[in-house]
């Protein structure tokens, strides 16, 4: 006849014949200590300590961080002051041609028919901007300039004359604008900002050694007077041999006539306002300290 066994009746039994645990008994699993190395006993246990063979990283007697081995160092080499100067602090741009947006443009990735900035022109894969590596933005170039054919509304940071003469020619807008680095981060970046919750801060104005590159209308700056800016596209116009299209008759005349405010990132959203991207809101600020922080 047979009986049924217990459940855990054979743990049981082996909890009752293993013997009490003490602090005298206990020991690690096996494998889980390992002997220290002996350094520095010859042929009894390493003979080098670990340090390799001879010179000044065994002996100890390394030279004093900066020495060059005898030859003029570094930190004397460089001249102090003249054309390296603030070289660490320089600001960069990086290149962006006319022939490559006319690619993006036809293979789809940038619409003509939006206003360009920065966050079309990253998201298109056309360029990479850095902040942390003294980035600043794009620099748009004229190479390509006589294949260039789209009409554009245009915002870069640094653009050379025969770019800006090419763009103008086919009815297009160019506008140079000066982002900081924290707005730069956002905007060539935005979908991990706006995750974040937080509301879209103001840009900063560009600083004194900024400031005369921004104001003129030769460089279609976005602080120029709108009047001396029209001037000068005629001017440009005579002298690249080229009749100046009237915009205003444009039917995208909307579109080519959008501006971004002096403080504003984003096209279509001012300063203040939380993009909540889980519920696709746009909460606005309603308080009257806040409207007079983020108003321009």
């Amino acid at each position: 006849m047979s009986f049924p066994k217990k459940p855990g009746g054979k743990a049981l039994d082996v909890l009752q014949t293993l013997p009490r645990i003490t602090l005298a008994n206990l020991r690690p699993e096996p494998g889980a200590k390992k002997p220290n190395q002996r350094r520095g006993r010859g042929q009894h246990g390493g003979n080098r300590s670990g340090r390799g063979h001879k010179g000044e990283r065994q002996r100890g007697t390394r030279p004093r961080l900066g020495f060059e081995g005898g030859q003029t160092p570094f930190y004397l080499a460089i001249p102090k002051y003249g054309y390296n100067e603030g070289h660490s602090r320089r600001p960069q741009y990086q290149p962006l041609s006319l022939k490559r947006l006319q690619y993006l443009i036809d293979l789809g990735r940038v619409d003509p028919t939006q206003p360009i900035d920065l966050t079309q022109l990253v998201n298109a894969r056309g360029v990479t901007v850095q902040p942390l590596k003294r980035d600043y933005g794009v620099q748009l170039v004229d190479e390509g300039a006589d294949i260039f054919a789209a009409k554009i509304n245009i915002e870069v940071q640094r653009a050379s004359e025969g770019a800006i003469a090419a763009i103008e020619r086919n009815g297009g807008v160019i506008t140079t604008s000066f982002y900081d680095p924290i707005s730069l981060g956002i905007l060539i970046k935005p979908v991990p900002f706006f995750l974040r919750g937080q509301p879209i801060p103001k840009r900063m104005l560009p600083g004194e050694d900024m400031v005369p590159y921004y104001t003129a209308a030769a460089n279609r700056g976005y602080l120029a007077d709108p009047e001396k800016i029209q001037q000068a596209r005629l001017a440009l116009a005579q002298k690249y041999g080229y009749i100046l299209p009237d915009i205003s008759k444009d039917e995208l005349y909307h579109m080519l006539s959008m501006r971004k405010d002096v403080r504003q990132i984003f096209f279509g959203l001012a300063p203040g306002w939380v993009v909540n991207m889980p519920e696709k809101k746009i909460l606005k600020p309603t308080d009257e300290k806040l409207l007079k922080y983020y108003s321009s």
